[in-house]
């Protein structure tokens, strides 16, 4: 047996018949094999995909911290910048978009509870396999607008298909059903309208965002529009943030007192 690549390469040149084929065929294969350099590249370039990710969600959980304890200092140091009649404008446009965002998330949290729920009880109902782990699934991806809901259902068909193609029917159906009573009846409830933007607006904001600063910012594109919104309402529509409703977690009519 050849010991090195020049042992082999000697042996394949000077042997014949079967055994001149079996080397010819084991010099071709080793020759296929990945090079030390193409497996580590992969390899290098996926962790550093997850530290960056890592290091964004760090980024956003730090920012939300100091959002919440460093507001008062923020808006001190914020008001000093402008001019002393505009200072009042820029407190109350602060907090009215503080109290957008926080209606957003806590919105978004109990929309992701709804449809875990409904998801996996249903799925359970209809013997889907992993029924508890697609709806949750499910229910997390509730936070990437307009993508999460079509990905959910297409996992759920996916799954549906290794049992049987009633079983995959059954829980299209189930998911396409969800989502229009969570866009007709849920949202609106739970939301309260919150941030103010019109489902078209959504669309755009997403569209937007996912081609601007890439897929994984897709989740940050209903915040973003909903405080440009509210500059544009304050800035140059010349509207009053004092004067707007504060925005509702359960229903629309309701209003906190300042």
């Amino acid at each position: 047996m050849p010991t090195s690549a020049s042992d082999l390469h000697r042996q394949t040149a000077h042997s014949h018949g079967l055994k001149h084929q079996i080397l010819l065929g084991l010099q071709k294969r080793l020759k296929k094999l990945p090079s030390g350099t193409s497996l580590v590249h992969p390899a290098l370039t996926v962790t550093t995909r997850a530290f960056e990710i890592l290091v964004g969600i760090f980024f956003m959980f730090a920012v939300a911290a100091y959002w919440i304890f460093e507001r008062d200092k923020t808006i001190g140091l914020v008001q000093s910048l402008v001019p002393r009649n505009h200072r009042r404008v820029t407190r109350d446009t602060w907090i009215l978009i503080d109290q957008k965002l926080g209606a957003f998330v806590r919105g978004e949290l109990i929309l992701i509870v709804f449809v875990a729920l409904v998801l996996s009880l249903s799925f359970w109902a209809i013997d889907l396999p992993y029924w508890l782990l697609i709806g949750t699934f499910a229910g997390i991806f509730e936070i990437v607008p307009v993508i999460g809901p079509l990905i959910a259902g297409a996992l759920a068909i996916g799954v549906g298909l290794t049992v049987g193609w009633h079983v995959a029917l059954f829980a299209g159906l189930i998911v396409l059903a969800l989502r229009q009573i969570e866009d007709y009846l849920v949202v609106p409830k739970v939301l309260g309208h919150a941030v103010g933007l019109s489902p078209l607006v959504v669309l755009v904001s997403v569209i937007g965002v996912g081609i601007l600063l890439g897929g994984f910012y897709v989740l940050l594109a209903i915040p973003i529009a909903a405080v440009l919104s509210t500059l544009v309402d304050v800035v140059l529509r010349d509207i009053d943030p004092a004067g707007e409703d504060v925005p509702a977690v359960m229903f629309t009519g309701a209003r906190e007192e300042t």
